[in-house]
């Protein structure tokens, strides 16, 4: 699901940004900060993507509609909604390991 997910917002499922179907190697140790950067990178796309579209339709410009302005703003509510699953589910299992008892 999220693989799907992550190919309808432009991010792969390794991690990085590019084209929905892309092939990338896997993330390499050492590398999280990037994963996260570009994880919220992408994050910040879809919504900068998904306001220029609410505004072109607002402001009446050519070839902008409310389905375009609707669907982008769908993606947008996905990818975050997704992001914050994936940093809920890293807390948790932070809490849980920070929880074990040695």
């Amino acid at each position: 699901m999220i693989s799907s997910i992550a190919a309808q917002s432009g991010v792969s499922a390794a991690g990085g940004l590019g084209s929905p179907g892309a092939s990338h190697s896997a993330p390499q140790p050492g590398n999280f900060l990037n994963l996260i950067s570009d994880a919220l990178q992408g994050v910040s796309a879809q919504q900068s993507s998904a306001a220029t579209a609410e505004a072109g339709y607002a402001a009446g410009a050519p070839g902008a509609t409310l389905g375009k302005a609707l669907v982008a703003s769908d993606r947008a509510e996905v990818v975050w909604n997704a992001t914050v699953a994936v940093r809920n589910e890293v807390v948790s299992a932070y809490q849980a390991v920070m929880n074990m008892q040695f």
